[in-house]
C-alpha cells in the first residue's frame, strides 16, 4: 500500500479575509492551500526554499476549490493537506479543510518544476526523485 503523506495545521479566519457580512471571501480559501502547502513543506522537507536552492521552481499551474459551507470572521480550522504521489514530474495536493469537524471545502492543486530560466521540465528533478526516495514513495 502506497504511503500517505498528510499534515495539518490549525487557522482562524481573519478580519481581513472577509466580505463585509463577516463570510471569508472565496478567493482566500486559495491561500489557506498556500498556508497548508507551506506547513507540509516545512513538516516533510521540501519548501519553497529547498525547491529553489536546487534551482527550480514550481508554479502552481492548476487549482480547484469547492464549497460546501462558509467559514466566518473569528472561525477557527483545520487545513488538511494530502500529497498525492505521481510518476509525472508534477507535485500535487488535495486539501480538505475542516471546522469543528464539518467539512467546509475541498480542492487540489498542481504545480509543475521550472528551472531558472523559467521552462518547463518535464522530467523530474534529481533532488525530486530523492525526496520521494527518502519519504519512501518509490
Amino acid at each position: 500500500m502506497p504511503k500517505e503523506l498528510q499534515s495539518r495545521i490549525k487557522l482562524r479566519v481573519r478580519f481581513h479575509e472577509c466580505d463585509p457580512l463577516q463570510i471569508v471571501w472565496h478567493g482566500n480559501y486559495l491561500k489557506y492551500f498556500e498556508e497548508g502547502r507551506e506547513d507540509f513543506a516545512r513538516k516533510h522537507g521540501i519548501s519553497y526554499l529547498d525547491v529553489k536552492e536546487k534551482g527550480y521552481a514550481t508554479p502552481v499551474v492548476k487549482s480547484q476549490c469547492e464549497h460546501k459551507l462558509p467559514l466566518m470572521y473569528g472561525d477557527e480550522f483545520v487545513v488538511e493537506t494530502n500529497f498525492i504521489n505521481s510518476a509525472a514530474a508534477k507535485i500535487i495536493f488535495s486539501y480538505r479543510i475542516f471546522s469543528e469537524e464539518k467539512l467546509i471545502c475541498t480542492g487540489e492543486t498542481v504545480q509543475v518544476f521550472t528551472d531558472e530560466k523559467g521552462e518547463l521540465v518535464l522530467n523530474n528533478p534529481p533532488f525530486f526523485i530523492d525526496w520521494k526516495k527518502k519519504m519512501d514513495l518509490l
